[in-house]
């Protein structure tokens, strides 16, 4: 932990100041699904602009779950040993049936996922009614573009510790704004992330700002959501010692 704290606080820098500069982005593809690039190029593209975190959350079902998580676990552990940037593998449970994301989320664990991320109720994609409450209901961290995210499920991600995703994804975001506004209102946590599915997806730490504000976020709820992944990564990698 102290050794980690070292890293985000950069040492002799001011650990406020250094904490504003911390880039993180737990949500990302890697040609194990959708996206265009291996696990390393996508981590060490992401390094190169300054990212801290990144997570490899890539689409899966009940088809390839067994498939991919190992495999990530395996290719980000070899690259946390050289890389300056720490990779975290995790899932995305995509448009599975809502009844099957509780036992897809154990087992996503089991298989050594640190991040289970849900696909949410996106306004653009046909995801099955009854998605975003299920997700909330079961051992996730995020339900990514939540959609029309109503206000019980909002109070429920609060009760729960789940963080809901500001999306930096072309359609994905057109709801940022109601999402933002929901969350505040029910006290429940944010994430800014990219949804990444190729390097030009990668958002540089302006770009990550101005999504915040034009989501009708301020400066300081910019802050807390990354804060808020920051307090996600130190809590599973906890778990890893």
């Amino acid at each position: 932990m102290e050794e980690q704290d070292q890293f985000l606080s950069g040492g002799a820098v001011d650990p406020q100041k250094e904490r504003r500069n911390v880039l993180i982005d737990l949500h990302t593809h890697s040609l194990f699904s959708d996206g265009v690039l291996v696990v390393s190029e996508l981590v060490r593209r992401a390094e190169e602009m300054g990212y801290q975190y990144i997570g490899i959350t890539d689409h899966a079902d009940r088809s390839n779950l067994d498939l991919i998580i190992p495999r990530v676990v395996r290719a980000t552990e070899e690259i946390n040993r050289h890389n300056r940037i720490q990779a975290i593998p995790g899932i995305e449970l995509t448009h599975v049936p809502p009844a099957t994301i509780g036992p897809l989320a154990a087992e996503a664990r089991d298989l050594g996922a640190k991040l289970v991320v849900v696909h949410g109720e996106t306004i653009v994609e046909p995801v099955l009614p009854g998605t975003n409450r299920a997700g909330l209901e079961a051992d996730i961290d995020i339900l990514a573009h939540p959609g029309l995210l109503t206000e019980e499920e909002a109070a429920l991600a609060a009760r729960r510790g789940i963080l809901l995703e500001i999306s930096g994804r072309k359609g994905h975001s057109f709801t940022n704004g109601h999402v933002a506004q929901v969350a505040q209102a029910a006290g429940a946590g944010l994430i800014l992330n990219s949804d990444a599915h190729g390097p030009g997806d990668l958002l540089s730490r302006e770009m990550r700002e101005k999504i915040a504000l034009g989501a009708g976020l301020e400066q300081r709820g910019f802050q807390q959501m990354v804060r808020n992944g920051e307090n996600l990564v130190r809590r599973r990698q906890n778990e890893r010692q």
